[in-house]
């Protein structure tokens, strides 16, 4: 615990210590795919329970992390505070999955964020969805953003 304390780590390692201890006692070992049994672990909740059920599991599960909310929020919304609008873009995240894709289309959505639709200077003229962005042009300047 000295070694991650300082680091920042304080609550994480102890509590998948606790959720891999529990996943033993539970499930003989192997993480559950299920949404409900995921949550009712202590330290999971619905990001991360959509994150294992995407990429774990391959199931068309939703997410929404800072980059997800971002875009979604940018393009679908535009509008108001996007903390305030969780529901929202949760119901968007669920909905815009195509059938079968929900790790593709995750990983897509928080890399396109991180890359294209960033926090500061997005790159907006670039975009290949600006055609029908609500945001569009966020923050365009002459280079390209």
């Amino acid at each position: 615990k000295k070694a991650w304390y300082p680091l920042g780590y304080n609550v994480r390692p102890e509590r998948l210590h606790s959720i891999a201890c529990e996943t033993v006692a539970r499930y003989g070992g192997t993480l559950p795919n299920d949404a409900d049994a995921l949550l009712s672990f202590k330290g999971i909740g619905r990001y991360t329970a959509g994150a294992i059920r995407s990429f774990a599991f391959n199931e068309d599960a939703p997410i929404l992390d800072t980059n997800v909310i971002r875009v979604l929020h940018r393009i679908f919304v535009a509008d108001g505070e996007p903390k305030t609008q969780k529901a929202l873009l949760w119901k968007l995240s669920e909905d815009l999955i195509p059938r079968g894709k929900g790790y593709d289309f995750n990983q897509a959505l928080m890399d396109f964020g991180a890359m294209v639709c960033t926090a500061r200077n997005p790159y907006c003229l670039l975009c290949p969805m600006k055609s029908f962005c609500k945001s569009y042009p966020f923050d365009s300047t002459a280079d390209g953003r």
